[in-house]
C-alpha cells in the first residue's frame, strides 16, 4: 500500500514523500515584492516536506495586486528568488514557485491610478488591501487587447526563465481562484467574441497558450498546473464547469506536465459548495499524469485519498503554517499546532518564523 510518506516521481524530480506543502499568500516580501533571509528561513524550515509550492509570484507589475506580495518579473526579484532556492535546497527540499497574474482583482491604487486588465471589462467581487488603505472597493477591468494577450503570455514565460535561472526546481501556473487565467477560463468573467471566447474550447486557449509557452520555454517536466473548478472566488462562476474543466484537463494531457493541481473542498467540508458535483474523481479519471489535490485534508483523508487513487499526492496549507515539521507530525501521530491567524499577512516574523518544532509524542 503507498502511503503519504512515500517517495514520488514528478516530471524530473524524485520527492522524498507525498505531503506536499500548498502555496499560501503570506505578505512578506515588501513593497518591492523582492524575497527576503525572512522568506528564505521560512521556506527552508518547511523543506521536510516532498514539494514546496512557494506562494503566488506576479508575472508582471500590472499582475501584483497583493499587498507585500513577491514578484519574479525583475533582477532584484530573481536574486531574492535564488536566496530562497538554495536555503531550501540546502535543508534538502524542493521548490517550485506558483506564477500569477491577478487580473481584474488588482485594484487601481497598485497601478498608479490604472485600469486593470482581464478577459473582458467586468467588476469582481471583493475589496483590497491597498497601499493606500484598507477596504478598497474593485473597479471595471479592461479587455486585453490581442497584443495584450500575447505580451501577458510571455510575461509568465519571463518569470518561469527566472525562476530556473535563480535555481528553483520548477513553476506552477496559477490557473485558479478567479484570477486572471481563470478569468479567461469562464463564462461569467470571459464575454469576448474572439478566438479567446465563446465556446468552451476558444475560452480554455489562453491557459493553453500560457502552458504550452512555459514548457516549451524550460520543459514540461517543470511545469505544474493548478485549477480550482468548484470555487467561487471573486464572485466568478462557470455555468458549464464539469465540461469547462474536463475539456481542460484533456488538453492539459497534451505537454506532458509534472503534475495537475486540483483546489476542491471535499464533500463534506465545512467550505465545500452544496450546489456543486464534486469534480476531482472526473478529472483524475480524464488526466494521464500524476494529480495532486488541495481542499482541508487531515493526515486520515490524504491517506484516504491515496488508498482510494483519487491522488498521487496532498498538498496542505493551513497545517504548514504553524507546522514547519508536519511530516514528522504526520509520521509520529503528534498533536498539530494551530496557526495564529491575525499573523497571516503582516510583515515580520510572528506567526510566520516562529513556530518552534514541538518534541514529538
Amino acid at each position: 500500500m503507498t502511503t503519504i510518506h512515500d517517495p514520488l516521481t514528478l516530471g524530473s524530480m524524485q520527492l522524498k514523500n507525498r505531503i506536499i506543502m500548498a502555496p499560501l499568500t503570506r505578505g512578506r516580501a515588501g513593497s518591492s515584492g523582492v524575497p527576503g533571509e525572512l522568506m528564505a528561513n521560512y521556506y527552508a524550515q518547511r523543506a521536510s516536506a516532498g514539494l514546496i509550492i512557494a506562494e503566488a509570484t506576479a508575472v508582471s507589475a500590472d499582475g501584483r495586486g497583493w499587498l507585500n506580495s513577491p514578484g519574479l518579473f525583475n533582477d532584484e526579484q530573481q536574486a531574492g528568488w535564488a536566496t530562497v532556492a538554495k536555503a531550501v535546497h540546502d535543508a534538502g527540499g524542493r521548490l517550485f514557485v506558483q506564477l500569477w497574474h491577478m487580473g481584474a482583482t488588482v485594484h487601481p491604487d497598485f497601478l498608479d491610478g490604472g485600469q486593470p486588465v482581464s478577459a473582458s471589462a467586468i467588476r469582481v467581487r471583493g475589496r483590497r488591501t491597498t497601499p493606500l488603505g484598507q477596504d478598497r472597493e474593485l473597479v471595471t477591468s479592461r479587455p486585453l487587447s490581442a497584443e495584450g494577450i500575447v505580451e501577458q503570455r510571455q510575461n509568465f514565460v519571463n518569470s518561469a526563465r527566472r525562476a530556473i535561472d535563480a535555481g528553483l526546481d520548477g513553476v506552477e501556473i496559477h490557473a485558479a481562484n478567479g484570477f486572471l487565467i481563470d478569468q479567461f477560463i469562464r463564462d461569467s468573467s470571459n464575454q469576448r467574441h474572439d478566438e479567446y471566447g465563446g465556446t468552451i474550447n476558444k475560452r480554455l486557449r489562453f491557459l493553453r497558450e500560457v502552458v504550452a509557452a512555459v514548457c516549451d520555454e524550460i520543459g514540461a517536466d517543470k511545469v505544474g498546473v493548478r485549477i480550482s473548478p468548484t470555487n467561487a472566488s471573486w464572485g466568478i462562476s462557470d455555468s458549464q464547469y464539469l465540461e469547462t474543466f474536463t475539456q481542460a484537463t484533456r488538453q492539459l494531457n497534451r505537454f506532458g506536465l509534472a503534475y495537475l493541481h486540483v483546489l476542491e473542498h471535499r464533500t463534506g467540508t465545512a467550505q465545500a459548495m452544496e450546489s456543486m458535483d464534486y469534480t476531482t474523481p472526473l478529472l483524475r479519471h480524464n488526466f494521464d499524469g500524476p494529480l495532486l489535490v488541495n481542499g482541508g485534508y487531515c493526515k486520515e483523508s490524504a491517506q484516504q485519498a491515496l488508498d482510494s487513487g483519487l491522488a498521487d499526492a496532498v498538498t496542505f496549507g493551513m497545517p504548514f503554517i504553524a507546522n514547519p515539521d508536519l511530516v514528522a507530525r504526520f509520521a509520529t501521530g503528534s498533536p498539530l499546532a494551530e496557526p495564529r491567524s491575525r499573523f497571516f499577512y503582516t510583515a515580520g516574523p510572528e506567526g510566520y518564523t516562529d513556530y518552534e518544532p514541538r518534541p514529538l509524542q
